[in-house]
């Protein structure tokens, strides 16, 4: 039976009197990609239309009525056809936890078959938190906690596939909540960990003096969420009207002197029209020294949502363009090369003594260096600078860090441009970065696949965010974990029991009656 093909112009057949139909789009590409009902991996179209690229999916089983998804991508097709410049051969981890068994995303952990290795590794110390916010992807709530064993189990497992750690981020639930969260900071460091951050919503910083300073003390970087500059924004995303906590947060972090880098959840008729805002505030706290747009991943607990008005990397780049005065322009911003190309984009600048922000692009061309297909067959051409901007342009560069000020002085280094310490001049670089996780509906194979940014499970895997995210994984560790935690506490009260009996106790610390 011919079926009729949904479309917008036509094409008259030779002497039949029925029209050809010419399709509503290009058909670019066929990837793999995830129903958002049943979760199953199914194919998926990515085509261009009417100025946008969108991801078209139907999932076999009939799930959404059988009717088509369809997800907005890019508004913009020439920049996201000319991502691909930005794509850099991965690095092979040196070891592998996981064999191929039944194909991506199901064999992760990390397995033979992922394209890169680990930026950044993610640590959950947590489940438990203490807001309940409307928009987590992490589900946050009652769960577990991970022990020190566990904790050195995923460290070991990062130390063995990279040898040379760059970057932890001890993550939760709220992992401020956890009491152990300081060893397992210097369990990290004692491991060899370059950077250690910890993802915060800062709470426990304001209301908590005496925890805050030992926490300082060991000078971690905060990823301190903060989602715009009005409670309407907060009461939206966290449920509370928070601005007046996270200043008082903010403040406190400044006078420890600790790097933070500013959180932004970004989502449609939120706080999108924030984004300059927030840059123009990080620009003038002394505590902040880089700012992260994240648009919000519709798993986990979120907000409802219309999937081709989402907000997008394009998008977030264009308002920093239109509300800045020329401060960071569209030019400015480059995508990550180490992750796929359009997961990613950062920008990077330096203070200087009068306040002048001055973007990196400007006096350094980024996209020479950057464009791995143009330059490939000429791999001399950068030498040293491009080494220290893909340090740059990379996951793991912590804001506020020496080995970051160093790549950013090496990139600069033909200019004679900066002279100082690393550590004077670390204070003075500021950065912007848009980082677009992926969700059931713009889940797409390719990306996952070269995802360096990994959340080690305490059974000894490193697991690509988007895949833990969205696959299952997370239920899974959190299932064992809490059966794990029942079983401990089962044998320590049978343990107890058994001791009772043995002193001839009661089990409440009274000696029974021998009469």
């Amino acid at each position: 039976m011919a079926i009729d093909q949904q479309t917008t112009g036509s094409t008259s057949g030779s002497g039949s009197g029925r029209i050809m139909k010419t399709a509503d789009s290009v058909f670019h590409e066929l990837t793999r990609t995830m129903c958002p009902e049943c979760k199953d991996i199914i194919n998926g179209e990515i085509h261009l239309t009417n100025g946008k690229v969108v991801l078209r999916k139907r999932c076999p089983a009939g799930c959404n009525d059988g009717k088509q998804w369809e997800v907005l991508i890019s508004p913009d097709i020439e920049g996201y056809l000319d991502l691909q410049r930005y794509n850099k051969p991965g690095t092979i981890p040196l070891e592998f936890s996981t064999e191929i068994k039944d194909g991506c995303p199901y064999d992760c952990g990390l397995c033979p078959d992922h394209k890169q290795h680990a930026c950044l590794v993610l640590i959950e110390v947590n489940t438990a938190c203490d807001l309940a916010c409307p928009t987590c992807f992490a589900n946050a709530g009652p769960g577990y906690n991970i022990d020190m064993d566990d904790c050195e189990r995923m460290l070991d497992t990062f130390v063995r596939t990279e040898a040379e750690p760059e970057a932890v981020q001890f993550s939760g639930g709220e992992p401020t909540l956890h009491p152990q969260l300081f060893d397992f900071m210097k369990l990290a460091k004692a491991k060899g960990v370059r950077h250690v951050m910890v993802n915060t919503n800062g709470l426990r910083i304001a209301r908590d003096p005496e925890w805050a300073k030992e926490f300082a003390a060991l000078n971690p970087t905060v990823y301190f969420q903060f989602d715009g500059l009005r409670d309407e924004t907060y009461i939206a995303l966290r449920g509370e009207p928070l601005l007046k906590q996270k200043l008082e947060v903010l403040d406190r972090l400044a006078e420890f002197d600790l790097n933070t880098i500013l959180v932004a959840a970004i989502e449609r008729d939120v706080n999108e029209d924030e984004i300059p805002a927030i840059i123009k505030f990080g620009l003038e706290h002394p505590a902040v020294r880089a700012v992260m747009f994240q648009p919000v991943m519709h798993t986990g607990r979120h907000l409802k949502f219309d999937p081709m008005n989402r907000v997008t990397i394009p998008e977030v780049i264009e308002r920093i363009d239109a509300g800045m005065d020329g401060v960071f322009v569209k030019s400015d911003f480059v995508p990550v090369p180490c992750c796929h190309p359009s997961c990613q984009s950062v920008t990077y600048s330096y203070i200087d003594e009068e306040g002048g922000v001055v973007p990196l692009p400007r006096i350094v061309d980024v996209d020479e260096y950057l464009d791995y297909i143009t330059n490939r067959t000429f791999p001399d051409l950068a030498g040293e600078v491009r080494e220290a901007l893909e340090g740059l342009w990379s996951s793991s560069a912590t804001p506020g860090g020496n080995k970051l000020a160093d790549d950013f002085c090496a990139a600069c280094a033909d200019l004679g441009l900066f002279d100082g310490e690393s550590k004077a001049i670390a204070k003075r670089i500021f950065s912007i970065s848009i980082k677009d996780f992926q969700d059931p509906y713009t889940f797409d194979i390719k990306k996952l696949m070269k995802c360096c940014v990994e959340i080690a499970t305490p059974d000894g895997r490193l697991i690509p965010f988007c895949a833990y995210n969205n696959v299952g994984y997370r239920e899974e560790v959190r299932e064992e974990m809490m059966k794990q935690r029942a079983r401990e506490r089962f044998s320590r009260i049978e343990a107890s029991n058994l001791l009772d009996k043995r002193s001839g106790k009661n089990g409440k610390g009274v000696r029974k009656n021998e009469d």
